[in-house]
């Protein structure tokens, strides 16, 4: 079995025990990932570069990435399981895309989204 299987039947199982499925709709899920992804966000907010390598090699504000982290990993994980996607799959084909429309000899090096080279 997959790390990635073996993590979303854990999930799984925790939203079973609690008889949560009626709670995680696709919409609640997302809404949920959004908001623990801002929550991540906020931990960076108004820091300088130098601010963050801090908050990076703390102990303390460490653990707290790694907990926003692990619950936008846990909402992606649920809305997968929820709604049948196969994430290793969809992460395959994005990136397939993604080298498509991004193409080494237009995008080493650059920031520009792949509309404006």
């Amino acid at each position: 079995m997959s790390e990635l299987k073996e993590l979303t039947g854990l999930i799984k199982s925790f939203c079973d025990e609690r008889e949560w499925d009626q709670f995680h709709s696709p919409k609640e899920i997302s809404i949920a990932m959004t908001i623990e992804a801002a929550e991540l966000l906020d931990l960076f907010r108004f820091k300088s570069d130098e601010q963050i390598r801090g908050v990076l090699s703390a102990p303390a504000s460490r653990e707290k990435v790694s907990d926003e982290l692990a619950d936008v990993f846990y909402w992606l994980l649920r809305f997968a399981e929820r709604e049948g996607f196969d994430l290793a799959e969809s992460l395959r084909a994005k990136m397939k895309k993604n080298a498509e429309k991004y193409p080494v000899e237009k995008a080493r090096g650059r920031n520009l989204k792949y509309d404006e080279y």
